[in-house]
């Protein structure tokens, strides 16, 4: 296999030449992000790059609590909170001073009936936002939810570019550690660190092979997952090239349409379920490089559920059930797939496709680019697709990926579940009194999912990276951030002695 790549390098290598920028670093990406406004992005790159050109009111911590960020907070009662903003990260990159009312015209925005935010779903319990000053407003709420402040992670927007009507989502303009410089193509985004002006450039590069081959031959110097385990093996082996992994919690699933007349059937997506073998797929193509997934949060999650048990693959069951349900010889299951066009997942759709067979499933395969694909996502035109969430950290995932008023624009409902039961345990966790009490419900909701499938449970993925030795001070976050930039510079490369310690270690 390692011999077909480096003939497919070969062939590649005159197409992948071109001038470096020497003095950026230079940024890899599998895909492009399509929105730099917080307030309606949904796409993993769109929320990583804007982490970066955004100050917002609240964090999370290793274990996914909300600590403060731009601002602390007080809860004065169940349903009144009062925030206080810090005097770091509160000038604009225009020079305009962050204040209270920004935070207010930015949540006020996505809380319009006509906003179109898909975080509106989730901020609804806001009742009301109250300005008392420059420093300090109070969120009043329908209910009480001890989560609020996790709720409040979105990037803070000026209130003059709201009102204004100014592109954020193509021209940003937040207060985080990093400006927006020019996005000349949709591949090529140029922000700049604001410490100390350092010029990053994040480019689109699809084919995996042309990203490796360009992070060889120094056209770009860093990539961070997205890469097929065997290129990845490769890069590790190379002088030049440091290669650091670590476990990660992006959950990947197969998604239904349960307004299907096929999938909306439960003992078909049980089938699916059964018919999958995990750990085969993780083993051969993964190089076990993931570990099986049973729920969206992984179990080290303060929410998390371990004790839920990973499906087995069960042939026999899996036939039964499409027998149930009408399926056989003469009358097959045939359902449409729909991933991206990365050559790594559709070779994990053809895996997939050819374990479904063996339960009597006919799969056909649709990939398209990111673009189309993730739209006909949002847009529920699919039957079954394959995606990931990345990055969760507030189990306030749960209503806005289920929660039966949390269909699209709204939320992330995209298989238009609607479960009663589904959404009773959302709002039963939502106004428990104490945080256990909420992980007990979390527990037991994502065992009526594993129950229900609107999903099917796959794997979380590790997360990687590879950068040239040149590149210093970059680090794996846990959820896949971009983060770590802010520290990242461009050093001397280590000598032959110091690389071949580094590769040791």
């Amino acid at each position: 296999m390692v011999k077909a790549w480096i003939l497919l390098f070969c062939s590649l290598m005159a197409a992948a030449c071109s001038a470096p920028d020497t003095e950026a670093i230079r940024f890899g990406l599998a895909a492009a992000p399509a929105n730099l406004d917080p307030r309606f992005a949904t796409d993993a790159t769109s929320e990583r790059i804007n982490r970066l050109l955004y100050a917002r009111l609240v964090d999370f911590d290793a274990q996914a609590r909300p600590v403060p960020s731009l601002a602390s907070w007080e809860q004065l009662s169940a349903t009144h909170y009062r925030f206080r903003l810090h005097d770091q990260g509160r000038r604009f990159h225009d020079g305009e001073r962050l204040t209270a009312a920004d935070v207010a015209a930015t949540y006020r925005s996505v809380l319009a009936p006509d906003s179109g935010s898909p975080h509106r779903a989730t901020l609804s319990l806001i009742e009301r936002i109250e300005v008392l000053d420059e420093d300090r407003l109070d969120f009043f709420l329908t209910h009480a939810d001890l989560l609020f402040p996790g709720y409040l992670s979105l990037g803070i927007v000026p209130a003059a570019g709201i009102h204004g009507g100014f592109p954020l989502h193509r021209r940003p303009l937040g207060s985080g550690p990093f400006r927006f410089v020019a996005w000349p193509q949709a591949g090529r985004l140029e922000l700049a660190r604001v410490e100390d002006g350092q010029r990053f450039v994040f480019e689109q590069v699809r084919d995996p092979t042309m990203r490796v081959l360009k992070l060889l031959r120094g056209e770009v110097d860093l990539l961070q997952n997205d890469l097929p385990p065997e290129l990845l093996d490769y890069l590790a082996g190379k002088d030049g090239i440091r290669v650091y992994r670590a476990r990660g919690g992006n959950f990947a699933y197969l998604g239904f349409n349960l307004a299907d007349p096929d999938t909306g059937q439960w003992r078909v997506r049980r089938a699916v379920a059964l018919a999958i073998d995990r750990q085969a797929i993780i083993r051969h193509v993964f190089r076990d490089a993931a570990r099986p997934a049973s729920a969206l949060l992984p179990p080290e999650h303060w929410a998390g559920a371990p004790g839920l048990e990973d499906t087995q693959r069960d042939l026999a069951q899996a036939r039964a059930l499409l027998h149930e349900a009408g399926y056989h010889a003469g009358h097959p299951l045939r359902l449409s797939y729909k991933t991206s066009s990365d050559p790594f997942r559709l070779r994990v759709a053809t895996v997939l496709q050819q374990q479904l067979a063996e339960a009597g499933i006919e799969v056909d395969i649709h990939s398209y680019d990111w673009g189309t694909f993730y739209g006909d996502i949002k847009a529920g035109r699919f039957q079954v697709y394959s995606l990931a969430w990345v990055g969760v950290k507030s189990p306030d995932i749960f209503r806005y990926a289920f929660h039966s008023a949390s269909l699209p624009p709204d939320g992330a409902n995209r298989g238009r579940l609607n479960d009663a039961q589904v959404d009773a345990l959302i709002g039963r966790a939502t106004h428990a009194p104490a945080l256990s009490q909420q992980a007990a419900l979390y527990r037991e909701l994502q065992a009526l999912l594993l129950e229900r499938l609107p999903y099917v449970p796959l794997w979380f993925e590790d997360q990687f990276f590879a950068a040239r030795d040149s590149i210093q001070g970059y680090a794996l976050d846990a959820h896949g951030d971009y983060d770590a930039l802010v520290r990242t510079v461009r050093g001397q490369s280590p000598t032959p002695v110091q690389a071949a310690l580094s590769h040791a270690r």
